[in-house]
């Protein structure tokens, strides 16, 4: 059974970068460009989900 370092590195010519956009103050962009501040906030949201209401 192959581990996951092993088959991450066989498959390295297909893998390429993923952008994650947040929400900010009514417009969307890239996590990425946010300052250190910034980054260190957006690891510590708390992420749930909905559900049904009845």
């Amino acid at each position: 059974m192959k581990t996951k370092e092993q088959i991450l590195q066989e498959n390295l010519s297909e893998r390429n970068k993923c952008l994650v956009y947040t929400r900010v103050m009514g417009y969307h962009r890239p996590v990425e460009s946010f300052n250190i501040g910034k980054k260190g906030e957006h690891k510590q949201r708390t992420h749930f989900t909905e559900g049904k209401c009845c």
